[in-house]
């Protein structure tokens, strides 16, 4: 099975960042959703760190305009339960063989987590052109990624972890960047407070990010 790279490219050329999302009450999936989407940045993704996140997957893949992915892919099981409930791909924190083997039978597309080289390139001989740098700031940020854009310029990279308003740009600008993950656009306090004129308005703020 080879990993849907084209699908994965298409999703980052939509908008330049990819909210990382943790939503605690499926009440909140939806309006959540569309408060994203209004402001341009259709694709989601939703962390597997509550108990209530496949439920989530499934609210806001019914919203229009909508691409509704998972985040935080551990196990094979993970792979199965989000196909389930409507997820359209799945990142990964870190790529370990059996994880990959998993996502790859199932036909998930699929944004794998690296950090290293190493991780890179075993990736890359495995089909995948599109890689989460993770965690982006803490693994040597800009710095790293202008590092492996010379022996590796096959591969692309959606950073995560440590991204900001503020310094998304100095990513966005690098060539083997395609797009970021962010927090910021929907942290859980704002969700909760089901404040979504503020979330719309985070959005619009990171849709406009030159690139």
């Amino acid at each position: 099975m080879i990993n849907d790279t084209a699908y994965i490219r298409e999703l980052a050329s939509l908008a330049p960042i990819i909210p990382v999302i943790v939503v605690d009450d499926v009440a909140d999936a939806i309006p959540l959703a569309k408060a994203l989407v209004r402001g341009g940045l259709p694709v989601l993704e939703v962390t597997l760190r509550t108990d209530c996140a496949l439920e989530v997957i499934k609210a806001m893949a019914t919203v229009e305009g909508a691409r509704v992915g998972a985040g935080t892919l551990v196990t094979p099981q993970d792979v199965t339960d989000v196909i389930e409930a409507g997820a359209t791909f799945g990142v990964t924190p870190g790529s370990p063989a059996a994880l990959v083997d998993a996502v790859l039978e199932a036909n998930l597309p699929l944004l794998p987590g690296a950090a290293t080289a190493t991780e890179a390139m075993t990736l890359q001989a495995r089909g995948f052109e599109v890689l989460k740098f993770f965690p982006a700031e803490a693994a040597g940020g800009i710095k790293m990624l202008k590092g492996l854009g010379g022996p590796l310029p096959g591969i692309s990279f959606c950073p995560t972890g440590g991204v900001s308003l503020e310094n998304a740009p100095d990513y966005l600008a690098l060539p083997n960047v395609v797009c970021a993950g962010g927090s910021w656009i929907a942290p859980l306090d704002l969700v909760k407070a089901g404040d979504w004129d503020e979330i719309e308005n985070r959005a619009r703020a990171a849709a406009a990010l030159p690139r």
